[in-house]
C-alpha cells in the first residue's frame, strides 16, 4: 500500500533533483527523506533513482510513478477540501419527505435556511405521510414533516407549530364573513375534495360518517393547489389545513372560516429525524435552522 506522505517526499526529490534541496523544502533531515524513498522502492520492488546520476535522475519506474503520484496527490487534495466544503455546508444535500399539505408548511423554513445556505441542494421528495417514520428510520430520507406523532422507535421531532383544519371559500361566499359554520351549514356547501388518501381527508370522511351527516362532494382534484383555485373560481368550498392558504388568505383571494372543534381540531406539524446514528452535517445545519425559525416573525406555518 502507497503512503501518500511518502508520495510526497518522492515527488519532492523528483522536482528538486536532489535528496538534500527536498530535505530542506519538506523541512525533514536527509537520512528521513531517503528512508522515506527507500520505503516506496521496497513497495514497488524497483528502483526509482538512478543513485549513479549526481543529478537525481528517475528512472523508467520513477517517471511512470511520478506521473501518477502527481494525479494521485491532486486528487486527494481535492477529496480533502470536498470534505472540508461539506463541513462548511458548501456543497451538499438535504433530502426531506412530505405529503402535498406538508409542503406548504415546510417551505417558509427551506427558504430561511437557503438563505443561510444557498449552495446546499434542498430535495423535497413528496412521500405518503405513513410511509415517511419509516424511510427516515431506514436513511432513505433525511428528515420528514408529518402532523402526528410517528409510531417507529428510534425517531425525534422538532416541532415547527400549529395547524388546524378550515373551510376556505371564496371572500364574496356568503359564509365567508361567519367566524364559525355549523355541521348543518357544511351539509349544503358544494364541496371540493382531494382525490389522493391522506390523514387529513379520512379525518374528514370518518367524521361526518359517524355523525352520519352529509357531506356533498361534487369535485375531487388531485392537487391543493388545484383545490385552491377551483375555491377562488367559485366552483365551491373545501375543508384544508389552514397553512395550506396562508398566502391565499393573506392576499384577500380566499377566506377561512372556522369548523366545528372536533372537525378544526389543532394538529402539531412536526420535523423528525433518526434519534441516534449518522446525521449529515446538512440535515443538522437544517434541524438547527428550523430550531432557529419556529419564533422568528420571519417564518410563519
Amino acid at each position: 500500500m502507497l503512503n501518500l506522505s511518502e508520495l510526497r517526499v518522492f515527488l519532492a526529490v523528483a522536482s528538486e533533483r536532489s535528496f538534500s534541496a527536498a530535505a530542506r523544502t519538506l523541512h525533514r533531515t536527509q537520512p528521513a527523506v531517503s528512508q522515506a524513498v527507500r520505503r516506496l522502492e521496497d513497495a514497488l520492488g524497483e528502483r526509482l533513482f538512478d543513485r549513479s546520476s549526481r543529478e537525481g535522475r528517475l528512472t523508467e519506474a520513477g517517471r511512470v510513478l511520478q506521473h501518477h503520484a502527481e494525479r494521485l496527490l491532486r486528487f486527494a487534495e481535492e477529496s480533502e477540501a470536498a470534505v472540508r466544503e461539506l463541513q462548511d455546508l458548501r456543497r451538499g444535500r438535504v433530502t426531506i419527505g412530505a405529503n402535498e399539505a406538508g409542503v406548504h408548511t415546510l417551505l417558509p423554513f427551506v427558504q430561511r435556511f437557503r438563505a443561510a445556505h444557498p449552495q446546499v441542494l434542498v430535495d423535497v421528495r413528496r412521500v405518503a405521510a405513513r410511509q415517511i417514520g419509516g424511510e427516515v428510520l431506514e436513511g432513505g430520507l433525511d428528515l420528514g414533516v408529518l402532523t402526528f406523532a410517528p409510531a417507529e422507535r428510534g425517531l425525534a421531532s422538532i416541532v415547527l407549530g400549529p395547524d388546524e383544519l378550515v373551510l376556505l371559500t371564496h371572500p364574496s361566499h356568503p359564509l365567508a364573513r361567519r367566524r364559525l359554520v355549523s355541521l348543518e351549514e357544511l351539509g349544503r356547501q358544494t364541496i371540493i375534495a382531494h382525490n389522493d388518501p391522506s390523514p387529513a381527508r379520512e379525518r374528514v370522511l370518518r367524521f361526518f360518517e359517524q355523525r352520519h351527516a352529509f357531506l356533498n362532494i361534487q369535485m375531487a382534484l388531485p392537487s391543493l393547489d388545484g383545490i385552491k383555485r377551483a375555491v377562488e373560481m367559485k366552483l365551491g368550498v373545501a375543508l384544508l389545513p389552514r397553512r395550506c392558504a396562508l398566502a391565499e388568505i393573506a392576499q384577500g383571494r380566499l377566506a377561512a372560516v372556522r369548523v366545528p372543534e372536533p372537525l378544526r381540531r389543532l394538529r402539531v406539524v412536526r420535523i423528525i429525524h433518526r434519534r441516534s446514528g449518522e446525521i449529515t452535517h446538512t440535515a443538522a445545519a437544517f434541524l438547527e435552522s428550523a430550531r432557529a425559525a419556529r419564533g422568528s416573525e420571519n417564518v410563519r406555518i
